[in-house]
């Protein structure tokens, strides 16, 4: 065994003075016994040197490692200190306070006072320590849902939230304190992170691809730990119940069933179920029945699928939205517009009752269309059948008015024996036809008169207060018949309603100039015989066109009431939509009202259409006054039927339709001839007076142009004589407003007037029957002052102003001026045109004395 080193003496005096100034050990004898010398002393100072550097190292390292505990100690140290030092002196001022005989109430409030802030201050300690405390364990809390949502456990980590947010809401700290604001920030962003985890789960069970027209719903799955039912929890944690359910009945709809309920397409797609999938592939019967299937199975597929948090949200989201489809689309475009199809019909509501129960019986509500639609089967059909009718004949008017179509109106008249062979003497018609005189109708043969009856039933009904036959048309007063052979005539029209639409048709003409008196040719009377009676029956006919849009009002109204009346028989008695009966003879006046309502704009774009809509509305005013009345005759009708047909009102609503259409038209037509005329102002003192005149010429023969062969002849002359007296009226108003009228200034106005009258040409009779040679021969009257009252008055005042005075007293006592012009308005005409000198008044003198000389024996 090897000994130890050997240590020298000066070593071991070294180390024993190293170890009693490190540990305070004595040496031992041995070591104390040796002798020291100078030669021991450096290595015994060189030790000391290295054991006091080794210590300071250590010191060092150990300050290092121990700085930060040192600093808290050390201030801690100080605090407690401070309070050590608080607290003595506090003590010391209590025990001399206690020793002194004498203690003030404000020394004892400041005792009191510091004793309460002790107390604070070891509950604010207390406070403090329970905060960190709170801190630490949401802190905590939020790790654990970070592990949670990295293992895809999506309830674990909501609950582990929902508690983190309780104890953060514990801790005794204002909101506002750092430490909780950056735990909130965490707790958001973990919710957010959580929800994203969640999105990819829900995604993974239901899965909505619209492209693909495919819906997949798995309860569970084997890579998810979470389930549907779970997932539907964590929409509630999300309060994303609604939103979620909207947004997936949403893609429902887009991809399975609007593809499947587009009835617009050509093909549908059929419907298959498979698994946990649904899906579009194929093609489909497009009969409802068919689809009413495939819907009852999609609905089917998701109550069992679904949970039933979600399964309650179809009812207010996604069958509001299916049910008007199918019964506003579907259903109802299986509604028959006829009897036809009652058996089709039936199958149809059926099916419609069939899936009402299944939808029921699933539990669903919010069905009320579909329960109102398979509930009112008469409601529904009648419903169609009046969007039918209404679209028909708005469909029809936008087409256009078609190709026009001439109508022959007949209606009988009885006359006078003596005036009908006065008619017949002087070539009047009573018909289009060259072949068919007034000679041909007053035969001897007494039933000749009647035998042009004309089974066209066209005939229209004449207004009340009009005049006899011969008036109604016209025939006659070129040539009147003296007063004493003349019948007495029904009560007349009012001769100020000048654009009365009744009038449109001639009647009433005389009523209309009362006050102007044509020189009669004297007719010799007919004798009196006791054997023969002194009237015959009169068949008068004109033409005049329609457009092609009553016809088919008129099909659609018979259509309607004839199906009406089908279903009183007992036949339908068993039919669904019997109680609809009563309903179908109310839609006659709804079309009828539509064409009324919105005729106007379509007729306007023609510029004769609106005479064409007055035609139109007589002509079905006319069928269905004769249907109507051919409808209580019919012996194939139940009493109920015959009954249930009521179209007085429509049938007045449209002949009052008509005069409006008809007034209206003319109104206009009078206004415009009268802004051509200057309107408010004097047409005379306007600087382009001639091209007014010839405006307003041209505009009277451009609507005599498009009337032509639209209105009857009669019709037509009385349309167009009221705007040539329209025309008149206003010349000869604005003429007798002049403060004075010159030489040139009275040739002027006659060539105007001139011009004006031109219009006589659109008046000039028709003679059928008489030779080319002798027509040529025999001066032709116009028949321009029968339809415009004014017109003669016109004449006359070109002649007034184109005369002398003598003249124009010659045309006074002599002439017929009188029955044209007043006493004051001859005057008036003569101050105007001549200056005032003996003569001029000599002249004034006499007309006032004689101001009716025409009546004057």
């Amino acid at each position: 065994m090897a000994s130890p080193p050997q240590v020298s003496s000066d070593g071991q005096i070294a180390q024993a003075l190293v170890d009693f100034s490190l540990q305070g050990a004595f040496p031992d004898e041995k070591v104390s016994s040796l002798a020291v010398d100078a030669a021991a002393l450096p290595q015994a100072i060189e030790a000391l040197a290295k054991a006091k550097a080794k210590l300071q190292a250590e010191i060092h390292t150990i300050n290092e490692e121990t700085a930060d505990d040192v600093r808290a100690w050390q201030t801690n140290a100080q605090s407690v200190q401070d309070d050590i030092l608080r607290s003595k002196a506090l003590a010391n001022e209590i025990l001399k306070k206690s020793e002194a005989p004498a203690v003030s109430g404000k020394a004892i409030a400041d005792a009191e006072a510091k004793a309460d802030f002790l107390v604070r201050e070891l509950n604010y300690n207390s406070q403090v320590q329970d905060a960190l405390r709170g801190i630490r364990g949401v802190s905590q809390a939020l790790d654990q849902v970070e592990q949670a949502r990295d293992e895809r456990r999506i309830l674990d980590a909501l609950h582990l939230l929902e508690k983190s947010w309780n104890e953060l809401d514990a801790i005794p700290v204002s909101k506002s304190c750092r430490a909780l604001r950056l735990l909130d920030i965490r707790a958001f962003e973990l919710k957010s992170d959580v929800h994203v985890v969640f999105d990819r789960v829900w995604n993974a069970l239901v899965h909505v691809d619209i492209d693909r027209q495919k819906v997949s719903i798995a309860g569970t799955r084997e890579d998810e730990p979470m389930s549907l039912s779970d997932a539907v929890i964590g929409l509630k944690a999300y309060k994303e119940v609604d939103q979620r359910a909207g947004r997936l009945w949403h893609d429902v709809s887009a991809a399975v069933l609007l593809p499947r309920m587009d009835i617009s397409k050509d093909t549908l797609p059929a419907l298959h179920i498979v698994g946990d999938s649904i899906e579009l592939r194929g093609v489909a019967d497009r009969s409802i029945e068919s689809l009413l299937g495939d819907l009852e199975s999609v609905f089917t597929f998701l109550v069992e699928r679904l949970p039933s948090d979600l399964v309650a949200t179809i009812s207010s989201i996604l069958l509001p939205d299916v049910i008007p489809r199918v019964t506003k689309i579907w259903l109802d475009s299986a509604v028959p517009s006829s009897l036809q199809e009652m058996d089709r019909f039936q199958d149809v509501m059926a099916a419609a009752k069939g899936f009402y129960a299944a939808l029921k019986s699933l539990g669903f509500s919010n069905l009320g269309d579909l329960k109102d639609w398979t509930d009112s089967a008469p409601r529904v059909w009648l419903s169609k059948r009046r969007e039918a009718a209404l679209d028909s004949v708005r469909t029809k008017l936008s087409q256009g008015l078609g190709a026009a179509k001439k109508i022959e109106r007949v209606e009988k008249q009885m006359v006078s024996k003596s005036v009908g062979k006065h008619l017949a003497a002087n070539h009047a018609a009573a018909t289009d036809d060259d072949d068919h005189g007034w000679g041909t109708e007053w035969s001897d043969g007494e039933g000749e008169a009647t035998k042009q009856v004309d089974t066209n039933p066209t005939e229209e009904p004449p207004a009340e207060g009009d005049d006899d036959g011969t008036d109604a048309w016209g025939w006659g007063d070129d040539d009147p018949v003296p007063e004493e052979t003349k019948e007495p005539e029904p009560q007349t029209s009012n001769p100020d309603d000048e654009d009365d639409p009744t009038a449109a048709w001639g009647w009433g003409d005389d009523a209309n100039n009362e006050d102007v008196e044509v020189e009669p040719e004297v007719a010799p009377k007919a004798p009196v015989s006791t054997n023969e009676p002194q009237t015959r029956e009169l068949t008068l006919k004109e033409t005049y066109s329609i457009s092609s849009m009553p016809q088919p009002v008129l099909d659609l109204i018979f259509a309607m009431v004839e199906d009406g009346a089908a279903l009183t028989h007992d036949s339908y008695s068993s039919s669904p939509v019997a109680a609809a009966a009563a309903g179908l003879f109310t839609l006659p006046t709804l079309a009828l009202a539509m064409f009324r309502a919105v005729s106007p704009y379509y007729y306007a774009t023609d510029i004769g259409g609106t005479m064409f809509l007055y035609n139109d509305s007589t002509y079905l005013a006319t069928q269905l006054s004769e249907f109507a009345a051919a409808w209580k005759t019919r012996d194939d009708l139940s009493t109920r039927a015959q009954n249930m047909l009521r179209l007085d009102g429509d049938i007045k609503s449209l002949q009052n339709f008509a005069n409006r259409a008809y007034g209206n038209e003319m109104n206009t037509q009078k206004m415009v001839l009268r802004d051509l005329l200057g309107g408010e102002n004097n047409l005379l003192q306007q600087d382009d007076t001639d091209s007014c005149i010839s405006s307003a010429v041209a505009r009277v023969r451009a609507m005599a142009i498009a009337w032509d062969g639209i209105l009857a002849p009669s019709a037509w002359k009385q349309a167009v004589g009221s705007l040539a007296d329209a025309l008149a009226t206003k010349i000869i108003a604005d003429v007798m407003d002049l403060p004075s009228i010159g030489q040139d200034e009275a040739y002027n106005i006659a060539n105007m007037i001139a011009t004006v009258t031109g219009l006589d040409d659109l008046f000039l009779p028709s003679r059928p029957g008489r030779a080319k040679q002798e027509e040529e021969e025999e001066e032709v009257v116009p028949t321009t002052a029968q339809y415009a009252a004014s017109w003669l008055r016109l004449k006359y005042l070109s002649e007034v102003l184109q005369s002398n005075l003598k003249d124009v007293r010659y045309l006074w006592v002599e002439s017929e001026l009188s029955l044209y012009f007043t006493a004051d308005e001859v005057v008036d005409l003569i101050n105007l045109s001549f200056e005032d000198n003996a003569r001029t008044r000599e002249v004034i003198k006499e007309v006032r004395q004689r101001p009716r000389p025409r009546l004057v024996g």
